[in-house]
């Protein structure tokens, strides 16, 4: 008389075979999900960014240069509990080029470097540069992220004679 069953062998290497494909389903997805919350993350933040970039491009549009504080900061309220800004504002800096004007064959006269320092003088107070870093305290450790903006006065008057 034949037995009809499954021999103790056999249902060991179904049982192997079932837990390996159930592990390799669990690595994959646990990987899947993984991609995905980073993918949010990166999202949410540039989000974030991007919104802090527009509120501080719209309250200074149309406004002087000076206006614009030097440091601002505060967090997202209740909604990004995990999440807070600030930003840093500077006048641009030019770098100085006279040093390549008088480098060059024949040198440079004495108006180019006046004409050069009065421009340098005038771009330096016509630009302004902002600086928004949005600072994330949910994870393991902390981290930031920045995005820089320039605002420009088209309208200031270059002061000629080194003023």
């Amino acid at each position: 008389m034949r037995n009809k069953g499954f021999t103790l062998i056999e249902t060991v290497l179904a049982l192997v075979i079932l837990s390996s494909g159930l592990l390799l389903l669990a690595n994959s997805w646990g990987g899947s999900f993984m991609f995905v919350r980073k993918a949010q993350f990166s999202t949410e933040v540039t989000a974030l960014l991007e919104r802090k970039m527009a509120e501080i491009e719209i309250e200074y549009s149309g406004k002087s240069l000076d206006s614009i504080p030097e440091e601002k900061e505060d967090d997202f309220g209740s909604e990004f509990p995990q999440y807070s800004w600030k930003m840093e504002s500077k006048e641009f800096e030019v770098p100085d080029i006279s040093s390549t004007l008088t480098a060059q064959e024949g040198g440079a006269d004495q108006t180019s470097l006046t004409m050069m320092k009065t421009l340098t003088t005038h771009i330096s107070k016509s630009v302004k540069e902002v600086r928004v870093t949005i600072f994330y305290k949910g994870g393991k450790k902390p981290m930031s992220f920045s995005a820089t903006q320039y605002f420009v006065d088209y309208d200031r008057e270059i002061q000629l004679g080194g003023n």
